[in-house]
């Protein structure tokens, strides 16, 4: 079998690196085109047909072909070894930052982008532990259990595009962000048990940032108005907010100030209803206990 130019054997077809393109993210889908009309160019001027330049970066002819057609979307390491073998000289690493946000589905690159500008998040979870919560490995585990399932590279997709939003919590300046979770999402054993204690461990860590207040709403608490699951609330610098529900508006976001205070309504009274940050982690602390 020949070998990359960096001494490892090239990728077979079933474990090709690469994300397909959504059909329906017209943005996204132009910028993939460009990237690989691009490579197509920079490989033809080299005088390299497809399968040569495949074997020269360690990827299948067949990648090589859907990367230039714009039907499969490059990782980061592909186009560094495209730079190195046709000798671009950073041009076409540099595309690299061109497909970073393309590589996530548009809902959720809407997602971080609004989170990315928001001043303040407020979020109650019924069901699973807030997306910003989460741990790598807990958030495979949970996304395994869609159905229908996920294949291989979706799922890749959808974690690497769950902790790209986790960035919010490096942010400078920090904002504001509260959490309130539902004491199943601390008891449900997603991936096992050792999976389980390690995000105990991180939510730990993570409610002791001062931006920062996780509470629990312990199921005894049976009279607050969560029974419409999830709700969410991001406030902007400018004065605006945008919030979204489970069973209300459609799922949708809404923004009218009517909507938005019927959520921020609720969550008040949930917040007000679950233990305060103090009494929360000693509970998180308890329930890592248990496990």
């Amino acid at each position: 079998m020949s070998v990359d130019t960096d001494g490892t054997e090239p990728r077979t077809e079933t474990d090709e690196p690469g994300w397909e393109v959504d059909p329906d993210d017209e943005s996204g889908a132009a910028v993939v085109a460009t990237v690989g009309r691009q490579l197509r160019l920079r490989r033809e001027a080299a005088g390299l047909r497809a399968a040569e330049f495949g074997q020269a970066i360690g990827y299948g002819e067949d990648l090589v072909y859907k990367v230039e057609a714009g039907t499969r979307i490059p990782r980061q390491e592909y186009l560094d070894k495209a730079d190195k073998v046709l000798r671009a000289e950073g041009m076409i690493s540099a595309m690299k930052q061109d497909v970073a946000e393309v590589r996530y589905p548009k809902r959720v690159r809407d997602m971080a982008r609004m989170e990315a500008r928001a001043v303040e998040l407020l979020s109650y979870g019924s069901h699973n532990l807030h997306g910003l919560l989460q741990t790598e490995e807990y958030a495979r585990a949970l996304l395994s259990t869609r159905r229908p399932a996920l294949s291989d590279d979706e799922l890749a997709q959808a974690v690497a595009a769950r902790m790209a939003r986790r960035s919010i919590l490096d942010r400078s300046p920090a904002p504001e962000l509260s959490f309130v979770q539902e004491e199943v999402t601390l008891r449900r054993p997603v991936g096992g048990k050792m999976v389980l204690r390690r995000q105990l461990q991180h939510l730990l860590q993570v409610g002791q940032l001062r931006n920062v207040e996780i509470q629990v709403m312990p199921t005894a608490h049976g009279d607050h108005p969560g029974t419409s699951g999830r709700i969410q609330v991001l406030k902007f610098g400018d004065g605006t907010s945008v919030g979204r529900t489970d069973e209300e508006f459609g799922g949708r976001p809404v923004s009218d100030p009517r909507q938005l205070r019927i959520l921020e309504l609720r969550y008040g009274i949930i917040r007000a209803e679950a233990l305060n940050a103090r009494e929360s982690l000693a509970f998180i602390e308890e329930a890592l206990g248990e496990t």
